[in-house]
C-alpha cells in the first residue's frame, strides 16, 4: 500500500458531491419522515386507512420501479440531465403534496415524488463512479453512506420537531414543503456548475460489446475531475451517430416485475389475490433475465449486462445490502411505534432516540470510506458486528424498563452502536460492490443495487411489522419489541454470513476484496 497521502479532492469533485448529495438526502428523508406525521395526515385530511397506506407505499413503489431504467438512461443520455429531471419531479410533486386538499391528490403527488427520487438516486452513484476513483471514491461513498444513514435516523426527529413547532396540519405539510427550496437551489447549481462531461453520455455508453464486467473499473475511468473528451475522428472517418439502445422491452419487464414483487409486501391487508401477484412478479423477472440474455446475443446493448452478476464483488455486495436493508430499516419504525403507541411518548421524543445514532453514523461512514480500500470486506463485517451489539443491548433496555423500571432513555446509548455500525456497513459495501463495474454501466448497476435495497426494505417492513403486531396482540408491547428485534437480528446475521462468504471467496481467489 502506498504511503503517499490521499490526494485532495478537486474543485470538480467537491462540486459534484455538493450538488448531488443534498437532493439525495431529501429524497431518502422523505421515506422516514412520513412515519411520524401519518397521524397528523389522518387528522388533517380525514384520510382512510388505505389512503394512509398509500402515502407510505406509493412513494416506495414508484421509487423502486424506476431505479434501473433511470440509471441506464443516465448512462445513455448523460447523468446530469437525468439528475435535473429527477430533482425537478421531486421538488414539484413535494410542492403539490404540501398543499394537497385531499388524500387522492396527496397520493398522486407521493407517487410522482417517488419517480423523481428513482431518477436522481442512480445518477448520484453514476457521477461518483465517473469522477472519483481509488481512495477518493471510497471517501465519496463514505459521504454517500453518511447521507443514507442520517436520512433514515433523522427523518422521525425532523417530523416530530415540525409537528411540535407548527401544529398537526402545517407540521405534516411542511414535511413535504421543506423539499422545495432545496430542489430549486440544486437545479440552479446543477445547471450552472456540473461539468460539461456530465451532461452527455460517455463514449460508446450504448455499445453492444461493453468491457467485460469484472475488469477493474479504474482502467477505463477518467482521472479525478472532468472526463477527458474522446479523441477526434479523422474527417473522412467521422463515426455515424446511432440512436441510444434503450432496450424498452427490458425496461418494461423489469419495471412490471419489480412492481409485482413489491406490492404484496406493501399491502397491509393483503388477500390471496394480492399474493398471487408475487408469483407473477417472479415470472416477469425471470422473463426479463431471458430477454436481456437474448438481447445481448443479438448484438444489442441490454439495459443490464447480466455478466455483472457473475462478478463476485457485485453479486455478493448486492445480496448483502438487500438483506441488510430488509432488517435494519425496521429498527426505527418498530422503535417509533413502541415508544409512541406502547409507552405514550410524543413523536418528538420517539424521533430524538435516533439522533445520536444519526450523528455517529455520519462519523463512522466518513472514517470507513477513507479506509475501505486498505481493509476491504472486514470493515463491513466489523460494522455488522457493532450494530448487532446495539440491537441486543436495546432488547435488554426494553426488558429492564418493563421489569425493573430502568429508564427507557438508555436506548440513546444502545442505538448509538446501531448508528456506528450502520455507517461502517453501508458506504464501504457500496464502494466494494461497485469496484469492478465498468464505468459505462455505473448508472444501471447503481440502479440494480438500490432496487435490491428497496425490495429488501419492503419485504422487511411487511415481515417485521407483522411479527410485531401479532405478538403485541397476544403478549403486549415489550414482547412485541423483543420479537421484532430478534427477527431483525436474524436477518442482519444472514447479511453478515454473505459478507463472510465473499471474504472467503476473495481469499481463495488470491485477491483482496474490492481490488
Amino acid at each position: 500500500m502506498s504511503s503517499h497521502p490521499e490526494p485532495r479532492l478537486t474543485d470538480v469533485q467537491r462540486t459534484v458531491l455538493a450538488i448531488t448529495l443534498v437532493p439525495l438526502f431529501m429524497s431518502l428523508l422523505s421515506v422516514s419522515i412520513v412515519n411520524v406525521v401519518l397521524p397528523s395526515i389522518e387528522t388533517g385530511l380525514g384520510a382512510s386507512a388505505s389512503g394512509l397506506q398509500w402515502v407510505l407505499t406509493g412513494y416506495t413503489l414508484a421509487f423502486g420501479v424506476v431505479l434501473v431504467a433511470a440509471g441506464r438512461a443516465g448512462d445513455l443520455f448523460g447523468r446530469a440531465p437525468m439528475f435535473v429531471v429527477g430533482v425537478a419531479l421531486f421538488g414539484l410533486s413535494s410542492l403539490v403534496a404540501g398543499f394537497a386538499p385531499n388524500e387522492v391528490v396527496l397520493n398522486i403527488a407521493r407517487v410522482t415524488m417517488g419517480i423523481g427520487s428513482g431518477f436522481l438516486n442512480p445518477q448520484t452513484v453514476g457521477l461518483i463512479q465517473q469522477y472519483f476513483q481509488g481512495a477518493q471514491r471510497g471517501r465519496a461513498f463514505g459521504m454517500f453512506g453518511a447521507v443514507v444513514g442520517i436520512s433514515v435516523a433523522i427523518g422521525p426527529v425532523l417530523g416530530g420537531v415540525l409537528v411540535a413547532l407548527l401544529g398537526a396540519d402545517w407540521g405534516w405539510r411542511s414535511s413535504f414543503l421543506i423539499n422545495v427550496p432545496f430542489a430549486v437551489v440544486s437545479i440552479l447549481f446543477a445547471v450552472r456548475s456540473l461539468p460539461a462531461s456530465a451532461w452527455r453520455a460517455l463514449p460508446d455508453a450504448d455499445a453492444a460489446s461493453p468491457d467485460t464486467p469484472g475488469a477493474p473499473a479504474g482502467a477505463e475511468e477518467p482521472a479525478p475531475g472532468p472526463a477527458a473528451p474522446p479523441p477526434a475522428a479523422p474527417a473522412d472517418r467521422a463515426p455515424a451517430r446511432r440512436l441510444p439502445d434503450l432496450d424498452p422491452v427490458g425496461m418494461a419487464l423489469l419495471a412490471l416485475g419489480t412492481l409485482a414483487v413489491m406490492i404484496p409486501f406493501l399491502q397491509f391487508s393483503a388477500g390471496p389475490w394480492v399474493w398471487s401477484i408475487l408469483g407473477l412478479g417472479v415470472l416477469l423477472v425471470l422473463a426479463w433475465v431471458r430477454w436481456e440474455a437474448a438481447y445481448k446475443r443479438r448484438g444489442r446493448a441490454p439495459m443490464v449486462d447480466l455478466r455483472l452478476f457473475a462478478t463476485r464483488s457485485f453479486a455478493n455486495g448486492s445480496l448483502l445490502i438487500a438483506l441488510y436493508f430488509m432488517g435494519m430499516t425496521s429498527v426505527w419504525v418498530v422503535g417509533a411505534i413502541f415508544l409512541q403507541s406502547g409507552l405514550g411518548r410524543t413523536a418528538l421524543e420517539a424521533g430524538l432516540v435516533g439522533l445520536p445514532a444519526a450523528i455517529l453514523s455520519a462519523f463512522s461512514s466518513g472514517i470507513a470510506g477513507r479506509h475501505v480500500f486498505r481493509i476491504g470486506r472486514p470493515i463491513v463485517l466489523g460494522g455488522i458486528a457493532i450494530l448487532l451489539v446495539g440491537l441486543v443491548t436495546s432488547i435488554l433496555v426494553v426488558v429492564l424498563h418493563d421489569r425493573a423500571g430502568t429508564s427507557i432513555w438508555w436506548l440513546l446509548l444502545t442505538l448509538s452502536f446501531v448508528g456506528l455500525g450502520q455507517g461502517s456497513t453501508i458506504s464501504p459495501n457500496q464502494t466494494l460492490t461497485l469496484a469492478d463495474v465498468p464505468l459505462r454501466y455505473a448508472g444501471s448497476a447503481g440502479g440494480v443495487l438500490q432496487t435490491g435495497q428497496r425490495i429488501g426494505t419492503a419485504i422487511g417492513l411487511a415481515l417485521i411489522t407483522a411479527v410485531f403486531f401479532a405478538v403485541q396482540g397476544q403478549a403486549g408491547w415489550t414482547a412485541a419489541f423483543v420479537a421484532a428485534y430478534l427477527v431483525i437480528i436474524a436477518i442482519v446475521v444472514a447479511s453478515g454470513v454473505v459478507g463472510i462468504v465473499d471474504q472467503v471467496q476473495a481469499r481463495r481467489a488470491g485477491r483482496r476484496p474490492g481490488a
